[in-house]
C-alpha cells in the first residue's frame, strides 16, 4: 500500500445478501469518482444491479474471494452483461470454477457457467477499485485459492468465507484443510491489526481483535493451548 490516496477519496461499501445461502455480495466504490467493483456475485444479479444503479456506480471489474457457487455463481453472466474483467481468486481455485455447473445442480441454483479470470491473484498482489488500492492476501483452507482484500486506509478486510463472527469457514469440502485455514487466519489476517473490521461472506461484520480474544477456533487462548 502506498498511502498516497487523496484525502477526499474514500472506500464505500454496500452489502447485498444474495442466493438462498444469504451470501454477502459487496459493492465497493471510490466516493470521489463513483467507480467501483462487485465482489463475489453469487447470484440474484438484478438485486446487485439495482444497488449499483441506486448509488450511480460505474462498475469496472468483478473481484472474487473464492469460487464456491454462492460467491461465484453469477460471475460469468455479470461480467458479460457489464463487459468487465474478472480478477481473482488465486489459481488453485480453478478446481472450483470448473465445478460451477455441478455445484449449481447439487445445491439447486440456477445454471452457472465456467469462466476464466483475466487475472489470477497471489499473496502480495494488489487490486484497485476506482483507483483505490487494496492488498491481496492468499488465505487458503476453506478453498485452496481463497483470497482476502484489505484496504489499509479504511482498516477494512473483505474476507469471504475465511472468518466469521465467532466461527471460521468450513473445511469439509474437497481440498479444504482446517490446519491451513487456522494458519491463514492467525498468520495473515490477525497481523493486520485488532482494529481492522472484516466483512465476511455470511453474517455480520466484526473486528479482528474480537476474534483474537474470543473466537473458539482461532483465539490467542486456543492457540496457546494447542502450542503446549
Amino acid at each position: 500500500m502506498n498511502g498516497t490516496e487523496p484525502a477526499h477519496a474514500s472506500l464505500r461499501v454496500a452489502i447485498v445478501p444474495v442466493t438462498p445461502f444469504q451470501q454477502n455480495c459487496s459493492i465497493l466504490w471510490n466516493s470521489a469518482t463513483n467507480v467501483g467493483a462487485v465482489v463475489d456475485p453469487g447470484g440474484d444479479l438484478e438485486r446487485i444491479l439495482a444497488e449499483v444503479s441506486r448509488h450511480d456506480i460505474t462498475i469496472e471489474k468483478i473481484l472474487l474471494t473464492h469460487a464456491h457457487i454462492d460467491h461465484a455463481g453469477g460471475t460469468a453472466e455479470l461480467a458479460r452483461r457489464l463487459a468487465v474483467p474478472i480478477e481473482g481468486p488465486q489459481r488453485e481455485d480453478q478446481f472450483w470454477i470448473d465445478k460451477l455447473p455441478d455445484q449449481a445442480r447439487m445445491f439447486g441454483f440456477p445454471p452457472s457457467e465456467v469462466f476464466e479470470p483475466r487475472r489470477w491473484l497471489e499473496q502480495g498482489d494488489s487490486v484497485t477499485v476506482g483507483g483505490l488500492e487494496m492488498e491481496v492476501l492468499h488465505c487458503p483452507g476453506h478453498t485452496p485459492g481463497h483470497v482476502v482484500f484489505f484496504h489499509a486506509p479504511s482498516r477494512l478486510a473483505i474476507v469471504g468465507d475465511v472468518l466469521f463472527q465467532g466461527s471460521i469457514g468450513r473445511t469439509d469440502f474437497p481440498r479444504g484443510d482446517m490446519t491451513t485455514l487456522v494458519r491463514s487466519i492467525r498468520e495473515r489476517l490477525f497481523p493486520l491489526g485488532d482494529d481492522v473490521r472484516f466483512l465476511p461472506g455470511h453474517g455480520p461484520m466484526g473486528t479482528l481483535g474480537q476474534e483474537r480474544r474470543s473466537n473458539p477456533f482461532v483465539s490467542d487462548a486456543v492457540a496457546g493451548r494447542m502450542a503446549r
